[in-house]
């Protein structure tokens, strides 16, 4: 089986992982997007911010695979302030629904006591079924 790296163009090149895999069989895994912008910068430090961010990063992966928001099939989200995410619930769904529109894939949470980059306030994974042509 022949898997397929996916780099957005333009992005900073990932050192020692890949931002998306996608296999022969069209499935895509999204490795972990955190709040930063293709050159790794985080121009937000928001909570909600780097929220839109981390999505914008995941559909962009998505996107480069030949996929759309709708094909996204499940979301981890790993979070290190679960007050700071319950405080903006509504803020949250806003973002979301802006960036990813009503798909609303399986889900799970996870608070995290750090993540490895130190800005970062939270990180999320993604996986998406691609129609392989």
């Amino acid at each position: 089986m022949t898997n397929t790296i996916i780099q957005p163009e333009g992005w900073a090149p990932a050192k020692g992982y890949a931002n998306g895999v996608l296999t022969e069989s069209g499935t895509l895994y999204v490795g972990g997007q955190i709040g930063w912008n293709a050159q790794q910068i985080f121009e937000k430090h928001d909570f909600i911010g780097q929220m839109q961010q981390a999505l914008e990063n995941i559909l962009a992966v998505v996107e480069t695979a030949g996929g759309t928001a709708a094909d996204i099939t499940r979301l981890t989200w790993y979070v290190i302030d679960k007050k700071e995410y319950l405080a903006h619930q509504r803020e949250v769904g806003e973002t979301y629904r802006k960036v990813l529109g009503r798909n609303f894939p399986a889900m799970t949470m996870v608070v995290v006591a750090g993540l490895v980059e130190d800005e970062a306030q939270l990180e999320i994974e993604a996986t998406a079924e691609i129609i392989v042509t």
